[in-house]
This record gives structure tokens, sequence and C-alpha cells, in this order.
């Protein structure tokens, strides 16, 4: 059974850091493309981040416009967790953070950001961000 549990969202002032995670059971992320997505209320959910690590098809990193020099994803193959550090943060980017996991092909199209395109889930931790 495939699980993924993210952690690590909280409440913090605008130009604050967050570090969210996603841990992954049943589900390899050294071979998957691992997306985060957001969504706040009243707003659909938008493609944050996603992260194939590499090996012999080379790596991937993929970042929305909007949080481009701020947001880093990382990974910890050791850990099966993949990580979003948030830096700089906004009151704009507060949502409900989700992690997914999708096959590696996802990483090496132009769909990344597409939620349609990610087969497992997580539950979502909450960022809030004050001005």
């Amino acid at each position: 059974q495939v699980q993924l549990v993210e952690s690590g969202g909280g409440s913090v002032q605008a130009g604050g850091s967050l570090r969210v995670s996603c841990v992954a059971s049943g589900y390899n992320v050294s071979s998957a493309c691992m997306g985060w997505f957001r969504q706040a209320p009243g707003k659909e959910r938008e493609g944050v981040a996603a992260i194939f690590p590499g090996g012999g098809k080379g790596g991937r990193i993929y970042y929305a416009d909007s949080v481009k020099g701020r947001f880093t994803v990382s990974q910890d193959n050791a850990k099966n967790t993949t990580y979003l550090q948030m830096n700089s943060l906004k009151p704009d980017d507060s949502a409900m953070y989700t992690c997914a996991a999708g096959p590696t092909y996802v990483c090496f199209r132009d769909s990344w950001w597409n939620h349609r395109e990610y087969g497992y889930w997580g539950r979502g931790t909450q960022v809030t961000v004050s001005s």
C-alpha cells in the first residue's frame, strides 16, 4: 500500500521560512517524479515544484514561476523522503501543501504541473503566512 505523509507545515510571518517533508512508504521515490502542489481556499490546485533525482537518465527539477528563487525541492532517497524548503514566504503562499508521486516520465515532459499526471497523493500540510 502506497502512503505519502507530509509534515512540517505551520504558521510563519512574511519573510520567514518553513520546510515541509513528504515521507513515502510502499513507493520508491528515487524512481518517481515527485511533485508538490498547493491549494488555497477558493483557488485551483497549483503545481509548485517537481523533482526526479536522476541516475542514468539525468535529474529534473521544476518550479512554478511564483516560487522560483524562493523554494527549493530536494530528496533523500535513503529516507524515501522529498522536501520543499520555502524561504521568503509571502501571504500568497498560504495554502494546503500536498506531495504527489507519479511515474518517471512525468518529469520528462512539460506536464509536471498537471495534477492529473500523478497517481498517489498525501493528505497535505497547512502553511499559513501572516503579513
